[in-house]
């Protein structure tokens, strides 16, 4: 050991460890918690844990949140573990705009004085951060209240949130290192802050946050592709593909593999659940999901998007879950997803990174 250097230790060796080891070797010395802590070591680490596919999901039930894995096969009591919200809050109150590098943007909706709060919040390590400012003092939904997250130059984590507040689209970003939010500039002649117009979770993917913005009332059945490129942070506006545009359907991106892909679900005589993969400039058919239909009411032991007993439990934009049936093809595909955002879950990976930068 004494002929290994602190680089050694920290970058080639430390930094291949679970987040919650690496949490406890902190407490080995102010020196080690110093090295531990150092943005350089926080992205090796992240990296590294990026490349692995030990994903987990956040759930929020009714009276609880709680964690295990996306494909586990058997939920057993034994695999789940409840965790709690840093705040006084009642899971009821969490809505969840989306998930990036093992940070977590949670709503929360205060119901007296209908105004919202958000968090950034890393529920391995428990840390957290309150990023709303005084705009946030206002009503928000979760059809018209989203956003994602992003590294921008060297790399400096992002918030994009955006909210639709009379007619009006408002698009800002915050920056944890800086504490502070700027506005950036929304699409011209667009109509999607209207009451008519329902926003999904954004889904990172290829430099770009992907939303779904959706109108199942005048005209129904209207989908659009909103993608947000965080190199330039500007917006465009991208065709929803003909070839799969199905009234009334409802849709959710997702990535596997860190590729785009995007589930349809669609309600012409019979309930359909076909998955797509966004691939050379065209979304190509991969799977068409077996015995589709709506879950009323879920089992205590079922999550938000898990898999158990070949069935996958998929949230859509309106918050209906389906369940699906998967043949060993597409059960051997769907334990590669590795992003996904609903307003009662997200998947995520065990990082250190810090909410406050």
């Amino acid at each position: 050991m004494d002929h290994i250097g602190d680089d050694m230790i920290f970058e080639e060796i430390l930094t291949r460890l679970p987040a919650k080891a690496v949490c406890r070797f902190k407490c080995v010395s102010k020196h080690w918690c110093y090295e531990l802590s150092t943005p350089k070591f926080v992205f090796i680490h992240t990296l590294r844990v990026g490349n692995s596919t030990k994903n987990k999901l956040l759930s929020l039930k009714e009276n609880s949140i709680v964690v295990d894995d996306i494909v586990s096969g058997d939920l057993g009591d034994d695999t789940i573990k409840t965790v709690n919200f840093p705040l006084e809050v009642h899971p009821s109150s969490l809505s969840i705009i989306c998930s990036f590098n093992g940070l977590i943007l949670v709503s929360i909706k205060r119901i007296h004085n209908e105004s919202n709060d958000l968090v950034l919040w890393n529920p391995t390590t428990r840390r957290f951060k309150l990023i709303s400012d005084d705009y946030f003092i206002r009503y928000f939904g979760r059809h018209n209240d989203t956003g994602g997250m992003y590294l921008y130059e060297d790399n400096d984590l992002k918030v994009l949130h955006i909210n639709c507040y009379w007619d009006v689209v408002t698009a800002r970003v915050y920056s944890p290192r800086h504490d502070s939010w700027r506005k950036l500039n929304f699409l011209n002649g667009t109509q999607f802050a209207s009451n008519f117009y329902s926003w999904s979770s954004g889904v990172y993917s290829g430099k770009t946050i992907y939303f779904i913005v959706s109108n199942y009332w005048i005209p129904p059945g209207e989908r659009n592709i909103v993608a947000f490129d965080v190199i330039s942070e500007s917006f465009s506006l991208l065709r929803f593909p003909e070839h799969i545009e199905v009234n009334p359907c409802q849709v959710l991106f997702l990535t596997i593999s860190n590729k785009l892909h995007v589930i349809v679900v669609q309600y012409a005589g019979e309930l359909i659940a076909d998955l797509f993969k966004f691939e050379h400039d065209d979304w190509i058919k991969v799977f068409s999901f077996n015995k589709a239909r709506i879950v009323q009411h879920l089992d205590p032991q079922q999550r938000t998007n898990v898999i158990q007993d070949n069935k996958w439990l998929i949230t859509s934009i309106c918050g209906d879950t389906v369940e699906v049936l998967l043949c060993n093809d597409s059960f051997n595909y769907i334990q590669h997803v590795d992003s996904y955002n609903g307003p009662k879950g997200a998947l995520f990976l065990e990082t250190i990174v810090s909410p406050s930068d």
